[in-house]
């Protein structure tokens, strides 16, 4: 049985650096020792310890994202929950759901075509407000989905016809106004 046989300390790949070693000095040995300490401290704070405290810090900020968009989902959750409850509608019902809250909301700014499951609303210096909830009504009661909007800022009407600007909570700048048309598509006939 033979032993192996341990290499001479020359032939080691640490010969030199032990050796080095040896040749300092204490206190340079514990000056090498402390930097070394203080990298590895270091290395420590950068990989381990500052990621998980910016995490940390994070946090509440992304939290309260999180429960700010977990809130509207519950809200579109109940919405959608709402219109599945409702009664079907006939498709004169929701022509006449969809006139009736159009000239309610939109008044003489806006008309109505209606070609198949399709409803046109071509609409000239409407409310920017009242165009908002009439889509929500529209929505709502007569269960017509917006599938196209082509809208544009309508110029400044003339002083003399024009009607007052609204102005609701805006530091009294009056709400824009709409020309151009909405495009609705209908519920289908069951």
């Amino acid at each position: 049985m033979s032993t192996p046989q341990a290499r001479p300390p020359a032939t080691r790949p640490t010969a030199p650096l032990q050796a080095r070693w040896q040749a300092l000095a204490p206190r340079e040995q514990n000056l090498v020792l402390a930097a070394g300490g203080l990298v590895a401290l270091a290395l420590l704070w950068w990989v381990a310890l500052a990621p998980a405290l910016a995490t940390l810090r994070a946090a509440p900020a992304r939290h309260a994202a999180l429960d700010t968009q977990l809130q509207r989902m519950h809200s579109l959750q109940a919405e959608a929950q709402q219109l599945q409850a409702a009664p079907r509608t006939t498709p004169g019902d929701t022509v006449g759901a969809l006139r009736t809250a159009l000239t309610q909301r939109l008044g003489n700014t806006a008309q109505l075509n209606v070609v198949g499951d399709r409803a046109t609303v071509t609409l000239k210096g409407a409310p920017a407000d009242a165009l908002a909830q009439w889509l929500a009504q529209a929505r709502s009661n007569a269960r017509a989905t917006p599938v196209e909007a082509r809208l544009a800022r309508s110029a400044p009407a003339a002083a003399s016809n024009a009607p007052a600007p609204v102005t609701l909570g805006n530091g009294g700048a009056p709400l824009p106004r709409w020309d151009g048309t909405v495009v609705l598509a209908l519920p289908a006939a069951r």
